[in-house]
């Protein structure tokens, strides 16, 4: 393990490893050179964050693709001794015909969008020991058993095996080296559009960031942690700007036990026709919505942040094509005292 200073950087991002079909990601990470994964490692490297959540990214029942990653990490220095990949709801195949286009195996019929079974999924990587008997997956939760979910009508064949989480929802605790029991709190949510006027993905989007204020109220089967955590993952969701149902985004924002260090980059970008900080944005989308903030890393009120930020540079850094050519997303880092 390495030395260890007293302030520690987690970091949620969106890092485009997702492929077109299984065993592809694992493919690219065994070629000596790859147009995006090269960018990439230089993005994480440049990052070094000591927790890191990195979504769209393909699962695996064996984790080869993970353990891929973190070995040309670490053959650059980086190490992380300690990755978590649980099963997704991304692509696994219901049978039914969930989005009522007539047809059935569509990448929208699974539990959750995906070309295939682990399409697009979450991994989580530390230089600090996950406590893996203690994780708590919320992915196998149906839709319908979240307190005040905003599920529209569907057929009780539908409801009977709906998933909520599009991804997965995971409680992880993690050992800190002063012996604190850290837990993060990992998502990734459905876009809010791509559906009809029912907003199926819409409300979906919203329920899957309202499950983690059912958690901190203690509304779910089990009682949320007491001590430190960080809720951090992919929103998919702007507070202000885009499409979507921000209430429940806005309300884990301002929750009393969390602290939203509102992390920003330098880019200088400016979008007039939006009401947010361009700074705030995480990602950008080229055909339309510009600029958003999809990303989010909030710590708990008993965690001191020393300082935040994302990894947007101008233009003119030659940093930030390499950021450009890894995805369009940017990584987001919150450095924190325990």
């Amino acid at each position: 393990m390495p030395s260890f200073a007293e302030t520690i950087r987690v970091a949620a991002y969106s890092a485009n490893l997702g492929r077109f079909g299984p065993g592809v990601l694992l493919s690219d990470l065994n070629r000596a050179s790859d147009d995006q994964i090269d960018p990439l490692l230089e993005v994480l490297l440049r990052l070094d964050a000591d927790i890191l959540l990195l979504t769209d990214i393909d699962y695996d029942a064996r984790a080869q693709a993970l353990n891929a990653l973190a070995d040309r990490l670490a053959s650059r220095g980086l190490t992380y001794p300690f990755h978590l990949a649980l099963r997704p709801n991304s692509g696994v195949a219901t049978g039914l015909d969930l989005n009522g286009d007539g047809a059935l195996g569509t990448p929208d019929d699974a539990l959750g969008y995906g070309r295939f079974a682990g399409a697009e999924a979450m991994a989580l990587l530390s230089r600090f020991p996950i406590d893996e008997t203690a994780i708590r997956d919320f992915t196998p939760l149906l839709w319908r058993d979240l307190p005040g979910h905003l599920m529209p009508p569907l057929a009780p064949q539908v409801t009977n095996v709906q998933r909520l989480s599009s991804t997965g929802h995971w409680d992880v605790p993690i050992t800190l080296p002063n012996g604190q029991t850290m837990h993060i709190f990992a998502y990734s949510a459905t876009p809010p559009v791509f559906d009809g006027p029912e907003d199926r993905n819409g409300r979906r989007n919203h329920d899957e960031t309202a499950l983690w204020l059912a958690y901190l109220s203690g509304q779910l089967s089990q009682a949320p942690p007491d001590g430190p955590l960080v809720v951090m993952g992919t929103s998919n969701l702007d507070p202000v700007d885009g499409d979507g149902r921000p209430d429940a985004l806005l309300a884990l924002l301002n929750h009393p036990r969390l602290q939203d260090p509102i992390p920003k980059g330098t880019s200088g970008r400016l979008e007039p026709a939006q009401s947010g900080d361009p700074a705030a944005d995480t990602a950008f989308f080229d055909r339309g919505a510009g600029g958003l903030r999809t990303e989010i890393v909030l710590p708990s009120r008993d965690l001191t942040v020393v300082q935040s930020g994302i990894l947007w540079p101008p233009d003119a850094d030659p940093f930030a094509a390499i950021l450009a050519a890894a995805s369009r997303h940017r990584p987001v880092w919150v450095d924190i005292n325990p």
